[in-house]
């Protein structure tokens, strides 16, 4: 009696946790197809047509995707060498395979591809899960840190031109400033801190703090693998050169359309940290969030809301495509790779 009691309510655990995957996804993905028709709702679909057909120099967009198989090679080798102080050596094919699919999740639903690719080594490697977790978790604060350094770059080196487009645009600069001193802004910043001084001990007691501290603690034995780690300068080199292929995988996109070729390379590098900013958005792989960021950035530079759009529209899709086609190919060749791992 008591074992059907408890069957019971684990299946309806169960369905309750399914329940509320579904309403995830579907509340995700509705936010980043309504962002995605508010850009794209007075687009000329025939124009569209005409310059993807007659304008797009698209060899440059195969050198964009090439270079974004770089990129996840890299993060690849990354993880690897983040692996390896915790007393575990995965095979490449099989972590390439896993980040792979990890980025496919991400597009399904935001954050799955993290827990998806730890699952994935952790099945085929014979890895504690608990132990991936906590390198992804360092792995997500180093890319932060990587944003934020590139941010700063554009902060110093792009200021006159910001302002610049302020000055050109003085009904967007009053938008801002409205938002900026907002009394309903400003009240609601108000308001939530006195809610949240006056929770604090509900709070720090709450399921939340103490997945946060969860998180804290795989992030410091995370943090302790980096200082056991042998190749330090190979690891900080990929930290690096990931990020710096990504910024090459969009420019080169410029090179792609004529009202995008003559950008100066900073130019670029302003789009992209605007689109990366985009890509945090909690929406299945950015959409319409990093397309709205990339037409705005676009803006600073005189490139007009139409061509913006096209732009976004061509570099997000061809990106998206390669992590489709690479993600379902290792769904398929996992499987086979580890054929031997399986039957043993």
């Amino acid at each position: 009696m008591v074992k059907r009691i408890n069957k019971s309510i684990n299946k309806s655990k169960a369905l309750k946790q399914n329940i509320v995957k579904t309403l995830k996804f579907l509340s995700f993905l509705l936010l980043g197809i309504f962002i995605f028709w508010m850009v794209y709702k007075d687009q000329d679909m025939s124009r569209l047509k005409s310059i993807l057909t007659n304008e797009v120099n698209y060899f440059w967009i195969v050198v964009s995707l090439f270079i974004g198989l770089l990129s996840h090679i890299s993060r690849s080798i990354r993880w690897n060498l983040m692996i390896e102080p915790l007393s575990h050596k995965p095979g490449m094919l099989n972590t390439l395979l896993a980040v792979m699919i990890g980025y496919l999740m991400n597009l399904a639903l935001p954050r799955m591809g993290e827990i998806s690719r730890c699952g994935v080594l952790a099945r085929y490697e014979k890895i504690p899960f608990t132990k991936l977790v906590g390198t992804v978790v360092l792995e997500r604060l180093i890319d932060m840190l990587m944003l934020l350094l590139l941010l700063l770059i554009v902060v110093f080196t792009q200021f006159g031109q910001v302002l610049e487009f302020l000055n050109n645009n003085p009904d967007v600069n009053q938008k801002i400033k409205k938002v900026m001193y907002s009394p309903v802004l400003i009240g609601g910043l108000v308001f939530i801190l006195v809610i949240v001084w006056f929770l604090r001990h509900q709070i720090l007691r709450s399921s939340f703090m103490k997945r946060m501290m969860s998180y804290v603690h795989q992030f410091v034995e995370g943090f302790r693998s980096i200082l056991k780690m042998k190749k330090v300068g190979a690891f900080i080199f990929h930290s690096f050169f990931i990020w710096f292929l990504y910024y090459i995988m969009l420019y080169c996109i410029f090179f792609s359309f004529g009202f995008t070729s003559h950008l100066p390379a900073l130019a670029a590098l302003t789009v992209f940290v605007l689109g990366s900013f985009g890509m945090v958005a909690p929406v299945q792989g950015g959409i319409g969030a990093w397309h709205f960021m990339v037409i705005e950035g676009l803006a600073l530079y005189g490139v007009d809301q139409a061509d913006g759009q096209v732009f976004a529209l061509v570099a997000h899709g061809s990106m998206t495509i390669l992590l489709i086609v690479l993600g379902l190919i290792s769904l398929l060749v996992l499987p086979f790779v580890n054929e031997r791992n399986i039957t043993s």
